[in-house]
């Protein structure tokens, strides 16, 4: 694990960005360890949402724009 000083890393950033690769960069201040630069977790791509998917399973009612009953707005302090 490479560690290297806050002052040093803050111009070096985009690169020691791109060597994470090779392992966490931990940042230290003073000698001291502050932070650790690890990479994100690779997530799957994602299929495209396809209008309509859902059509006939959500409800609208008609009242759904209608003001709240003064319980709710009690309870919320609105």
């Amino acid at each position: 694990m490479q560690t290297i000083d806050i002052n040093i890393a803050q111009p070096k950033l985009h690169a020691l960005i791109h060597q994470l690769n090779d392992g966490p960069v931990v940042l230290s201040e003073n000698g001291e360890p502050v932070a650790m630069l690890v990479p994100c977790p690779k997530t799957p791509p994602k299929e495209p949402r396809k209008p309509g998917m859902f059509a006939g399973q959500i409800i609208m009612h008609d009242d759904f724009d209608d003001p709240l009953p003064d319980e709710f707005k009690d309870a919320f302090g609105l």
